[in-house]
């Protein structure tokens, strides 16, 4: 299912790129480059046909498609942020907040009524921040991830991802897909000390504290919820995305209760669905190398990485991180 980084399994005829490690194009054994597995997948007898293998051209078209299936995001009346200061390479680091006021000047709540909106924001609040510390996981809690993933799979965007995967023979159900899905975001593993303290969905849509820092965090859903609060405190932004509607793109600063986020990217203004169905595209598709999109006809990538340290019972990856990348 997974097309890993260091083998040809799904990858035959996939174009050269200097990000991967080895290669599986048809010049890469005139430039001694092949993946180990290349003969076995991509010679005349292998198993691993080209036309399942996920290319570049699918990857910007598909984003295109899902971006036009995006039907719960915010439209441009349900949010008005004001990112302030835009920090240069050189104040990233430095911990000074540079914007005086919150990022998000206004959010149409009834967003967060429309059901994966409601089932998302349930999640946010499952986890402990903390690495080290092992998570305990109710029966409800399991319940809340059951739900989130039916209501997401009701959607268009969610259903156009499932049918082209099963039409690259990836999955051969929805149900199949669905528990896919649940392994490799919901799946816990360890960062810390040998303790279950973490997952994909925790590190990428909740957010952690690791080492006096803040890591994952990349949802903007979760940034808003906590601002309005007061425990998340905007400080500047590095980079805003050429899109005039949403979902946009933002580079960020921030601290979270003190602990302090360097350079944070997140889509804003997009549904949960989307957000999900791309990191989930990406990690299938690139795990561990840039993910190239295309959204509104502005290319962008995004970057996941397998946790591999760990498998799934079942000998799935689980997903270490997953973000859109801001220049």
């Amino acid at each position: 299912l997974y097309t890993a980084p260091d083998s040809c399994e799904g990858r035959c005829g996939e174009p050269f790129s200097e990000e991967d490690e080895c290669h599986c194009h048809t010049e890469c054994e005139r430039h001694h480059s092949c993946c180990e597995d290349y003969e076995r997948h991509c010679g005349p007898d292998g198993f691993s046909s080209t036309r399942d293998s996920i290319t570049d051209r699918e990857l910007l078209e598909l984003s295109e498609q899902l971006y036009g299936l995006d039907h719960n995001k915010a439209r441009p009346s349900d949010i008005a942020i004001n990112p302030q200061h835009r920090a240069g390479p050189d104040e990233t680091g430095d911990r000074q907040d540079r914007s005086p006021q919150p990022l998000y000047k206004y959010v149409n709540e009834e967003l967060f009524s429309k059901p994966t909106y409601a089932s998302f924001i349930k999640l946010l609040d499952n986890y402990q921040r903390a690495t080290g510390r092992e998570e305990e996981v109710t029966a409800e809690e399991l319940r809340e991830q059951d739900r989130f993933l039916e209501e997401v799979m009701k959607t268009e965007l969610m259903k156009k991802l499932f049918a082209f995967l099963r039409g690259k023979n990836r999955y051969g159900s929805e149900q199949e897909f669905v528990q896919d899905l649940k392994e490799m975001w919901f799946g816990l593993y360890s960062r810390g000390d040998g303790e279950q303290d973490s997952s994909g969905f925790e590190h990428v849509f909740s957010g952690e504290v690791k080492k006096g820092k803040v890591s994952g965090f990349h949802n903007w859903i979760r940034f808003y919820l906590l601002e309005k609060q007061g425990v998340v405190n905007y400080f500047s932004h590095n980079f805003d995305g050429p899109w005039d509607t949403y979902p946009d793109v933002l580079g960020l600063q921030f601290s979270w209760d003190g602990f302090y986020k360097e350079v944070g990217s997140a889509f804003i203004g997009c549904s949960p669905e989307f957000e999900f169905g791309l990191y989930s595209l990406c990690f299938l598709a690139r795990p561990g190398r840039a993910c190239p999109l295309s959204l509104g006809g502005h290319r962008l990538s995004v970057q996941t990485y397998p946790w591999t340290k760990s498998t799934s019972d079942s000998g799935r990856s689980f997903i270490a991180t997953a973000y859109v990348m801001s220049p």
